[in-house]
C-alpha cells in the first residue's frame, strides 16, 4: 500500500488514536515546556539536536495535536503545524484556544504540503510523517520546503525495533522478521500503514533527494525513564539495551 491509499488508512487510524489517547492527554502534553525526544523523553539539552530555535521558521510534518510545535513556539520559533487528520488538528485548535499559543495549522499529508518552496529553516518530524508518510514522497517535500542551509530533523522507530516486533504483542529480544524489505508495514488488527527503510536505504534516499546526512542518533532510554503509558509495546528495559527510536539530521546545501 502506497501514498494515497496509506494516507486514508492513516487518517482513520489516527482519528481512532486521537479519541483513545492523544485528545485526552493533550492538556498534559501542551503544559510541558521541556523539549525532549522519543517515548523515553531524552532531553534536548543532552542531545543538542536543534540548538537555538529562536527566530527560526519551522514546520512540523505530522504534528498530531501539535504539542511539540507549541513547545518550539514558546522558544521563539515561528512555527507551522501540518497534519492530515482533522480530529488531531481539532484537538490542536482547542489547545491553542485554551493556552493562547497560536500558530498556523495546515491539514495535509507529508507527501503533499501546500506551502511555498524555501519557506523554512527547519523541517521537523517526530514520528508523524517520518513514520506514516511515504519516504519517497515526503523527503522531497521536506527538501522543497527548506531554504538553502536549512535542516531536516526526524525521529522514528529504528529498523532494529521493527525487526524485533512480533505480529502481535510486545517487542522481543529475538529477530521476528527480515531486515531487508521492510517498506510499508501493516500490523495485524491495525488500520494504519507505517513506512520503514534499512539504514543504507535511508542514507541513499536522503542523498538522492539532495540532503547531506549530518547525524544519526540512536536513542537509549535513561535510568529515570519509564515505559510509556499508552505506547507500551516496548518496555523501558528493552529500550535501555537497544535503540527503539532514532533521530536523523540532514541539511540542504
Amino acid at each position: 500500500m502506497k501514498s494515497a491509499d496509506s494516507v486514508a488508512a492513516n487518517i482513520a487510524a489516527w482519528t481512532r488514536r486521537n479519541a483513545e489517547y492523544t485528545d485526552p492527554s493533550a492538556a498534559r502534553a501542551w503544559a510541558s515546556t521541556e523539549l525532549s525526544w522519543g517515548k523515553a523523553g531524552v532531553p534536548e539539552a543532552e542531545l543538542d539536536v536543534l540548538g537555538d530555535v529562536s527566530g527560526l521558521d519551522i514546520v512540523e510534518l505530522g504534528c498530531g495535536t501539535a504539542f511539540g510545535t507549541a513547545r518550539l513556539a514558546r522558544l521563539g520559533a515561528r512555527v507551522v503545524g501540518v497534519d492530515p487528520t482533522p480530529a488531531q488538528l481539532e484537538t490542536a485548535r482547542r489547545m491553542q484556544a485554551e493556552t493562547g499559543i497560536e500558530f498556523p495549522l495546515v491539514e495535509a499529508p507529508g507527501e503533499a504540503v501546500p506551502l511555498p518552496d524555501a519557506s523554512f529553516d527547519l523541517v521537523i518530524s517526530e514520528h508523524g510523517a517520518a513514520a506514516w508518510a511515504d519516504p519517497e514522497r515526503w523527503l522531497p517535500e521536506a527538501y522543497r520546503l527548506l531554504r538553502p542551509g536549512g535542516r531536516l530533523v526526524f525521529l522514528h522507530t529504528s529498523p532494529l525495533a521493527y525487526c524485533c516486533f512480533p505480529a502481535v504483542g510486545q517487542i522481543t529480544e529475538q529477530l521476528q522478521r527480515p531486515y531487508f524489505g521492510l517498506d510499508a508495514v501493516v500490523w495485524p488488527g491495525d488500520d494504519g500503514v507505517e513506512y520503514q527503510l534499512t539504514h543504507a536505504e535511508w542514507i541513499s534516499l536522503l542523498r538522492e533527494t539532495g540532503f547531506l546526512v549530518e547525524r544519526l542518533i540512536e536513542l537509549q532510554a535513561t535510568e529515570s525513564a519509564v515505559t510509556h503509558e499508552y505506547y507500551n509495546d516496548v518496555p523501558v528495559e528493552w529500550a535501555r539495551q537497544w535503540p527503539e527510536e532514532e533521530i536523523w539530521v540532514a541539511s540542504k546545501p
